[in-house]
């Protein structure tokens, strides 16, 4: 199986053909790209939705969210699949509100049991109710 960043990166300078959600079609050199699939192509042939007008241009930025399908040579999937495999990238799942043991939000601690509750210091506290 070839991730498909992996298949742009073996596509970089090669002959690409993108169709967009919109029906707009692309058709020319890959120069770059990055992690969400924008791209950059050079020597483009922007056809129409409906396939009735054509437009020579010189370079275009693709946004990967608009993207439909890529349409690659046989040659470059071949490629992307003798390319290494990508490294996972380490380290501890989570961070946001708590972190990754717990302890945010109601969840457990870092030892796997609740919190001891405190008895509240005086003062009204949070909020403007009250007596």
């Amino acid at each position: 199986m070839v991730l498909p960043l992996t298949l742009l990166e073996a596509a970089k300078s090669n002959a690409v053909l993108v169709e967009l959600k919109s029906g707009e079609t692309f058709s020319g050199r890959l120069e770059s790209h990055d992690s969400h699939m924008n791209m950059t192509l050079s020597e483009v042939i922007r056809t129409n939705a409906e396939g009735t007008r054509f437009w020579k241009v010189r370079s275009v930025y693709v946004r990967g969210n608009g993207v439909k399908y890529i349409r690659f040579a046989d040659e470059v999937v071949e490629r992307a699949r003798a390319l290494p495999k990508p490294v996972p990238r380490g380290g501890v799942r989570g961070g946001g509100r708590g972190g990754a043991r717990g302890g945010g939000r109601g969840g457990a601690t870092a030892s796997g049991r609740n919190a001891a509750v405190q008895a509240p210091r005086g003062g009204r506290g949070r909020g403007r109710g009250g007596p």
